[in-house]
């Protein structure tokens, strides 16, 4: 059942749109009361208009914006003086209704006002609200819906047959509910539920009351019934399903990014796994959506994937994953082919949500925050449909209405208010030593330009805090941290799998965890030559070698930035063991940069020198170890390796992000196997 939120003590201290504001984030925080994005509310007041006029004002959401967490600046004022002579008219075209809309507004920087403004106008009540409950679209979209909203609600309901938002369903509503004087409520047929009030608190507590009521009934009904047909498969253990996922989430992140990546989730909460373990999960899936928002989210409908958990192996489910993406592209081109209208462009064909039995669900999004959202919006489509087979058969839109509302260019206005996306939008960067002054570095640049990234450090505590810092600074999950020995094959695979469950894959990876030792060559010990060559050889070896796995099963190429250093060309005093192990480095970026052509894969290196800020390992005794050879005191280096360059200057952990962000970025396309020095210019340390 639906709580009931209502706070009088907070309430009282409302008023005016912050009134509305409050009731509002109280609908949109319960996701089985209203679609993320979804619905709209709206209250009636006298305003003081620019003439010093008291005018009837009507505020109602603005277009793009979410119940749950929008302000007073995301609602849109509109005079009711010139809206409510429309209903007098028999019609009127959607581009001709937001035309004469946007004339009504009070003030012209508020938002678009929403599609379904006039909804709301057309009711003669102060308070109304217009949701997506789980419960009454499980009735709306139930082939007997009709009949047993009157077993519920009795005459207390207006029911309204399937009309695309606009003016023609707003009439048919205010038209209806005139008509009925005992109406309490507006069930929309495949759409939603309509509620109202005197007051914020009654139209909330109507809202709240009448969802109950139909989901007492439908829980009484569902006892009677085996959910979804009954249980066909048993769902892997947990460590089961992440290896699994683990394995195929790059190949569906592959398969779905055609011209645009694509980022991944997954989810495998109870109800996900009921769904798709079900006997009726492959045919229930393919019957269409549940409600119109649900369609820009997660298309009409998603992929289901015929496997079997307790007999399958994960190589034939990756099998089945590719020939299901390019089936289920093939036919959404079919789809937009028979539907489409002149000036159409079609979106990615690509489904947005994966169903796999044993498993789970697998979403995809422009980013993680969206790709979340197509989830979301699949978890109230597995409860309506839960809901609606329990009352009778589920029914959803036509094909035809389905594409209408998918490509209503009132819709697309709303994914039109997204900005532009920047550099590294969609992509993922694996960066080792992301917690040390380089990679930290790295990883906010990346960020900056949309990046999401995963920061793999030994010092996991320093990690989770930058990672922590970047996702409180952008307001969403752009970051994670795994802790990642690079010597250890098995915590390298771990973490790149890591990196598959969070984000889907990876296209970028930093190869920089370091540290750095000094001793004459005849004091060179054997301990301190293989720590040179565990760490920064074979370490960039493995994590090299995972990634280019990973970028080889996505097969939409990739790029890798070696963090060599000056000494991977100069021999540097005292470090014979460093210096070996440096050059080692940009050598095997050259080799797996000849390997990876073919694959798209480009692999360059970034050779700084002296980046002392922010770093572990001049923190360490090598900062001491390196004066001792120059025979100055530590405090002093800073400025020896200033004068020594020929720009007389010091390097700092953002110059060589920078220059990595460059050789990650599409300005590097058609370079690989190439070195930047970045050290100010130390004449020794030109290459030749």
């Amino acid at each position: 059942m639906v709580k009931n939120l209502w706070n009088s003590n907070e309430a009282s201290s409302k008023s005016g749109v912050e009134e509305l504001v409050y009731r509002s984030n109280l609908i949109g925080s319960d996701r089985a009361v209203c679609n993320w994005g979804g619905g709209n509310t709206s209250m009636k007041t006298i305003e003081t208009d620019f003439r010093g006029r008291d005018v009837e004002v009507m505020w109602v959401k603005g277009s793009g914006s979410d119940l749950a967490t929008m302000k007073a600046g995301n609602f849109t004022g509109l005079n009711l003086e010139d809206i409510r002579p429309l209903i007098e008219r028999e019609e009127m075209p959607d581009a001709e209704m937001v035309d004469y809309l946007t004339h009504c507004m009070i003030d012209s920087k508020h938002p678009r006002m929403s599609i379904e403004t006039l909804l709301h106008a057309f009711l003669p009540f102060k308070h109304v609200d217009h949701t997506h409950p789980d419960a009454i679209i499980s009735i709306a979209c139930a082939d007997n819906g009709k009949e047993v909203a009157k077993e519920i609600f009795g005459d207390r309901f207006v029911w309204v047959p399937y009309v695309r938002p606009g003016f023609t369903l707003s009439k048919m509503i205010a038209d209806g509910v005139k008509e009925n004087p005992n109406a309490e409520l507006v069930i929309m047929e495949k759409h939603g539920l309509v509620t109202w009030g005197e007051t914020s608190e009654e139209a909330y507590n109507q809202t709240i009351n009448i969802i109950n009521e139909a989901e007492s009934y439908i829980q009484n009904k569902q006892k009677e019934t085996d959910t979804f047909g009954g249980q066909a498969y048993e769902a892997l253990s947990e460590k089961e399903r992440q290896r699994v996922l683990a394995a195929v989430m790059p190949v569906i992140r592959g398969s779905v990014s055609d011209e645009k990546k694509m980022l991944l989730t997954y989810d495998d909460a109870d109800d996900v796994l009921e769904f798709v373990n079900s006997k009726d999960a492959g045919t229930l899936s393919q019957v269409g959506a549940a409600c119109p928002d649900h369609l820009v989210h997660t298309k009409m409908k998603p992929l289901y994937i015929d496997w079997n958990p307790q007999s399958g192996t994960t190589e034939e489910l990756i099998e089945k994953v590719k020939a299901g993406v390019e089936q289920f592209k093939a036919d959404y081109k079919t789809y937009f082919e028979q539907n489409q209208h002149e000036g159409d462009v079609m979106f990615e064909a690509a489904p947005r949500v994966t169903l796999i039995p044993g498993v789970g669900m697998v979403n995809s999004g422009k980013n993680i925050t969206m790709a979340n959202v197509s989830g979301a919006l699949y978890h109230r489509a597995i409860s309506v449909m839960k809901g609606s087979t329990a009352l009778g058969e589920f029914v959803s839109l036509s094909e035809n209405e389905s594409y209408n509302v998918e490509y209503w260019p009132l819709e697309l206005y709303k994914l039109s208010l997204a900005p532009a996306e920047a550099e590294f939008s969609r992509k993922v960067a694996f960066i080792t030593g992301g917690a040390g002054g380089i990679g930290s570095a790295t990883a906010r640049r990346l960020v900056s330009e949309g990046a999401h990234v995963v920061l793999a450090d030994l010092n996991l505590e320093g990690a989770e805090k930058v990672a922590a810092e970047i996702n409180e600074q952008y307001k969403e999950q752009r970051a994670v941290a795994v802790q990642m020995d690079v010597t250890s094959e098995e915590q390298v695979e771990a973490a790149f799998a890591k990196a598959a469950l969070t984000f889907g894959g990876v296209d970028s990876i930093v190869n920089n965890a370091g540290l750095a030792t000094s001793s004459p060559f005849d004091e060179t010990s054997l301990k301190e030559w293989n720590l040179n060559m565990n760490v920064l050889g074979t370490g960039y070896f493995l994590v090299a070698r995972e990634a280019f796995k990973q970028m080889k099963q996505q097969g939409t190429g990739g790029n890798m930035v070696f963090v060599g250093s000056k000494n991977s060309v100069y021999a540097g005093k005292n470090a014979s063991a460093y210096s070996s192990v440096k050059a080692l480095e940009t050598h095997l970026a050259r080799c797996i940069a000849a390997e990876g052509g073919e694959f798209g894969i480009r692999v360059n290196s970034v050779l700084p020198d002296a980046v002392l800020q922010g770093s572990a390992i001049w923190g360490s005794n090598w900062r001491n170890e390196r004066a001792a050879a120059y025979g100055i005191e530590p405090d002093q280096l800073e400025d020896h390796y200033k004068k020594r360059t020929t720009l007389l200057v010091n390097i700092y952990p953002s110059d060589i992000a920078e220059s990595i962000a460059f050789f990650a970025s599409s300005k590097a396309d058609k370079t690989t196997g190439c070195m930047i020095t970045v050290d100010g210019g130390v004449p020794a340390a030109f290459t030749r």
